[in-house]
């Protein structure tokens, strides 16, 4: 018998856990969805303000400067002069320096100016002697002078023209004629310039990073004397600010497409392209679901909130994408990811939300059954992804490498928010729609969602290329369209990788790098090599890093580019924010405003949402619409009339039902023009279709009275039931249903419902419910779960028919075990057992089935093993592909000892005290009677399985309930009810022992809405989200300890004599004529 590896099981147990993980955040977020709401845009905002102060020192913002990259030089022990690299990763043992290099400009007076040369001179002896890094370290701090700058000699390395003056204010001051001091120094310094060069020690990790930060901390200096281009704009108004980087974006974007290869600008226009289609497609496909824009645009804040808290999260743990990557690889990510995680859970909560009127359900639980229905599915479709990436990650591309980092976040984010923040939005716009249905404003917006799309035959394309799947798409063909989108944009993601990753494009290459040829930059780098040549560090090779100038400029009068008259009134917002809003005191007062303000929203939304509750009864509402399926719009062609036309002219109009009358149609099926049972496909009109076959068939009867008998027609889902549960349809069959208990079982009180024109049946079941939880409830456990299929298989002698059971038994079973789970997710072999009888071979296929009953999942599997087993055994013939070794629906000792479906034990013990006041009997005559009875009576009878009183009744009741097949109570019922005297013969100790219920929760009559809502009130409605089977478990743990509950009940009636006193009082009544339901 095959078993699980530790693999499979790790891996079923994290689902379980991650499954988990999503209901709980999902719950919390739809019991909260203001709060989750509020909590997520105050995240979101503290994140915005924080990347608006890191973009505000971006270089993409701060000019129009072609940006460049740093450039790295190499000299030798014994090379004379630096040649360039491409890095320095394979130089070792080599003295590592960044060469910082600060250009300073006046554009009012020039650089020439002693002014100027002043502050140059002040700002010269700042940053080189109080700029101290690192900033965490109180103990030990550096400076340039002290710990930081390369010394060649005992002094540090410095080239500043302010030496010509001895680098002294006295000195400067003194100078009358400084043109004529800087005659002979052009290269150093020029009348619009001047340039200061340092070079800082970086070898090893740690210099390496307080270079950096040094750099980063004069970069960004607050202005005085001098001001930083990277804060050349603080103390602007807001237009000046919005114009300075709506200019400097327009000329960045320019000079990179110059720099760009036309293949680069082919792809990136391509992609951002496929963007804009992406969210087109995503608001179109919204529309068609019926929301206009709210949806759409949620989605999107959705993701830009995800993109924003994930470039938070890279910045902070120290990874810095640049703003060109960004641009210039967000559309390729919004493309291959889209939005087809949060569009499948919104079709997925709508499609939930329209099984039923809204204002008749919990949207609390019909949100988180559409959550638990997709969470798996996109969590592996995430971590499948984020992993793709993670890869991308290790790469040695700089760009490729910060993007995938990033991409990898972002994902991880949308993901959380989507199952909190838009999950919240979801439950917000059901509970608001069903207060405007409640309250009788709801429009036909359902309606007008399912109208047929008058798109172009393009757009519909492309709206299906970038999205899963349609609302008019067939169920099927999205099943089969939805794994081979989710592995395309799978592909899509390895692709963009790979390419970058084997650099077939250079899309996340570097720009133009520093020019060490420069006079400026040659004449610094001469003098540094000169000096380490003589410096004891001489024999040590030299690896330069030239690094692009910070520029400095001398401030100049703001100048506005809006008239005063406009600028004063936002100038005087601007004075109030910072008087009052950043008032420590008031800044308080209006947190606790809008924490107020946020309760007390959620308590009038509650409030309306409670008062609306409670009207749902009092208010008389109107029967629920027929199905999408019924509503069909038809051209008018000719008038309904009461006159019946002959059967050539119906024939002529047959295309067009709708101008047919029913006698006329009655009439074509009379005389073979139309088949009686196509007329649902014919007519269009599920309802009609079964009102006319209803007619035909009355009137070709004996008695002829069907047609206008009390066998109800209308308000029935027929959409549901054709196709799948029943055909040639004349009405459906009302049973009255009823309820017992609730009754404690594993500890969770469960009402039983039953459906049954049995009198006193619901009564005694819930008398045994109210004395087994006077007991302390119902225990049960389930001991096997397999559904059976036995084919019957024949061959030409006993010699092949052994050969064949003997390599079934041996090397075949993990063959045919292969072929067998290769048809199905879910359908799993456990065991093969194998009969002969002469030449015939009958094998038992054992296997779990999920939720499902299973018999057209295990007769699938069966058709695969089965046709592996012919390649081995050539002359085997297939008999039948059940050859009734199941056994199903028939009585069978097979099922009885092996086992079929769900093998069930229920146990409980009722106090003495309980069994003489609630069963008005004894213990020790229980005990009597079931032995007599169930055990001694039923071998009298050569009973197989029927060793119990009637527990086909309670089982077959809610079969019928719960949309199970009622055929399989034949072997479903078997039961052994055991009772025997505990605790000194004072308590009664009674076990139900059912070793073959077959029952699934998907599939079959659990289609139906009806039994749908027994399922949903019973808890296992539909497949278990986290683990396939518990669902279809706990049916068959319900089942058994209801027939317990009715097996003690119906003893206690025998052995007291009550049993024909009640069905007299309670089974008799008179029944008034007419229909059982009301118009």
């Amino acid at each position: 018998m095959p078993r699980q590896t530790p693999t499979v099981t790790a891996f079923r147990s994290v689902s379980g856990l991650v499954g988990k993980g999503i209901h709980r955040a999902a719950k919390i977020s739809i019991r909260n969805p203001i709060e989750m709401v509020v909590a997520v845009l105050l995240l979101a905002s503290f994140g915005y303000f924080t990347l608006y102060n890191v973009a505000r020192t971006s270089d993409i913002f701060s000019g129009t400067t072609t940006r460049l990259y740093p450039a790295t030089v190499y000299a030798s022990s014994h090379q004379d002069e630096f040649s360039l690299i491409d890095n320095d990763e394979n130089v070792k043992n080599a003295l590592k320096i960044h060469l910082k290099q600060i250009t300073v400009s006046d554009a009012e007076h020039g650089v020439l100016n002693p002014n100027t040369l002043s502050h140059i001179l002040r700002f010269q002896q700042t940053i080189e002697n109080n700029i101290y890094v690192p900033q965490d370290t109180a103990n030990t701090k550096f400076s340039y002078r002290n710990g930081l700058c390369y010394k060649p000699g005992n002094t540090c390395f410095v080239q500043s023209p302010l030496a010509l003056w001895e680098n002294d204010q006295d000195v400067l001051s003194n100078d009358k004629n400084i043109l004529h001091t800087v005659r002979d120094h052009a290269a150093i310094i020029d009348h619009s310039t001047v340039t200061l060069s340092y070079a800082v020690n970086a070898t090893g990790s740690m210099r390496h990073e307080l270079a950096k930060q040094w750099a980063h901390k004069v970069e960004n200096l607050p202005p005085a004397d001098l001001v930083s281009q990277a804060n050349q704009n603080e103390g602007e108004n807001l237009f000046a600010w919005l114009f300075i980087i709506t200019r400097n974006v327009v000329f960045r974007l320019k000079e990179l497409i110059d720099m760009a290869d036309n293949v680069d600008i082919m792809v990136i226009l391509a992609g951002y392209v496929m963007m804009i289609i992406t969210f087109v497609s995503l608001f179109i496909n919204m529309r068609r679901m019926g929301s206009r824009y709210t949806l759409a645009t949620a989605v999107t804040v959705n993701g830009l909130f995800s993109f924003i808290l994930a470039v938070l999260t890279v910045y902070a743990l120290g990874v810095q994408p640049s703003p060109v990557v960004l641009a210039e690889a967000i559309p390729f990510l919004v493309v291959t990811i889209g939005f087809e995680r949060p569009y499948k859970l919104t079709k997925r909560v709508l499609e939930y939300s329209k099984e039923a009127p809204l204002t008749r359900q919990d949207v609390r639980e019909t949100i988180l059954r559409a959550v638990d229905s997709v969470a798996l599915p996109i969590a592996r479709d995430c971590v499948i992804e984020i992993i793709v990436l993670t890869l991308g990650a290790k790469s040695t591309i700089a760009g490729l490498r910060e993007f995938c980092f990033l991409s990898a976040i972002l994902l991880a984010y949308d993901a959380v928010l989507l199952f909190t923040w838009y999950t919240s939005v979801l439950a917000l716009k059901l509970e608001l729609t069903r207060i405007r249905e409640i309250s009788g404003s709801a429009t036909s917006s359902n309606q007008k969602a399912t109208k047929p799309s008058n798109m172009s035959f393009i757009r519909r394309t492309v709206v299906k290329a970038l999205s899963d799947d349609q609302t008019s798409t067939p169920r099927d063909q999205q099943k089969s369209d939805a794994p081979f989108i989710g592995r395309l944009k799978l592909l899509m993601i390895v692709a963009f990788v790979a390419v970058h990753i084997f650099e077939f494009c250079t899309a996340f290459q570097s720009g133009p790098q520093v020019d060490v040829t420069q006079p400026s930059v040659a004449l610094v780098l001469s003098n540094l090599l000169n000096q380490h040549r003589a410096s004891p560090q001489a024999k040590l090779p030299l690896v330069v890093e030239v690094f692009p100038p910070l520029l400095f400029h001398v401030p100049s009068p703001n100048k506005s580019l809006m008239p005063e008259s406009i600028t004063r009134p936002f100038e005087a917002l601007s004075e109030i924010y910072a008087v009052y809003i950043q008032h420590p005191v008031i800044s308080q007062w209006l947190a606790i405003g809008l924490i107020v303000s946020l309760f007390l929203n959620t308590y009038l939304f509650n409030v309306a949402k409670q008062s609306k509750q409670a009207e749902v009864p009092v208010k008389k509402t109107l029967p629920p619409p027929p199905p999408p399926s019924q509503i069909i719009k038809k051209p008018v062609v000719a008038p309904r009339t009461d006159i019946v036309r002959s059967v050539d002219e119906c024939l002529a109009l047959v295309k067009t039902p709708e101008a047919l009358n029913d006698e006329e149609i009655i009439s074509l099926v009379q005389n073979g023009k139309m088949a009686p049972y196509a007329l649902e496909k014919v007519l269009g009109d599920l309802q009609r279709a079964v009102s006319v076959r209803r007619a035909l068939i009355s009137r070709a009867s004996y008695t002829q009275t069907l047609e206008n008998s009390l066998l109800p027609l209308e308000n029935y889902h027929y959409d549901k039931v054709l196709g799948a549960c029943c055909e040639n349809v004349i009405g459906y069959m009302p049973i009255p249903l009823g309820v017992a208990g609730p009754m404690n079982i594993d500890g969770i009180d469960t009402h039983i419902p039953m459906a049954t024109t049995e009198g006193c049946l619901v009564a005694s079941t819930a008398r045994g419910c109210k004395a087994i939880n006077a007991g302390g409830g119902a225990t049960t456990i389930v001991t096997a779960d397999a559904m059976t299929r036995g084919p019957c298989l024949s061959f030409p002698s006993i010699v092949r028919a052994g050969e064949c059971k003997r390599w079934i038994e041996q090397e075949g079973n993990a063959i045919m075990t292969e072929a067998f789970n290769s048809t199905s997710r879910f359908a799993r072999l456990r065991k093969l057992k194998v009969a002969l009888a002469g030449r015939l071979v009958y094998v038992r296929f054992s296997t779990t089935t999920g939720d499902a009953m299973g018999m057209n999942m295990i007769s699938k599997g069966c058709e695969k093993a089965l046709s592996v087993l012919s390649e081995y055994f050539e002359d085997m013939q297939i008999i039948s592909l059940s050859g009734n070794y199941c056994t199903d629906k028939k009585p069978a000792a097979i099922n009885w000892i092996e086992g079929r479906g769900k093998s069930v034990v229920a146990e409980a013990v009722i106090p003495g005290s309980v069994v003489e006041k609630v069963l008005k009997t004894t213990v020790a005559a229980l005990v009597e009677l079931n032995i007599n009875k169930n055990l001694i009576g039923s071998a009298m009878a050569g009973s197989v399985g029927g060793f119990n009183a009637h527990a086909a009744n309670i089982l077959t009741a809610i079969y019928l309930a719960a949309g199970q097949d009622p055929a399989q109570n034949v072997e479903s019922s078997n039961c052994m009810t055991l009772m025997t005297a505990v605790n000194d013969g004072k308590d009664l100790h009674i076990s139900c022992t059912m070793p073959s219920i077959e029952v699934g929760t998907v599939g079959g009559g659990t289609t139906l809405p009806p039994q749908q809502a027994i399922l949903d009130m019973l808890g296992v409605r539909g497949p278990h989200p986290t683990s396939p089977g518990d669902n279809a478990r706990r049916l068959a743990r319900i089942i058994c300890a209801s027939v317990m509950a009715g097996e003690l009940s119906l003893c206690a009636a025998l052995a007291a004599g009550h049993l024909v006193k009640a069905h007299m009082a309670h089974n008799r009544a008179t029944a008034a004529p007419g229909s059982c339901i009301k118009s």
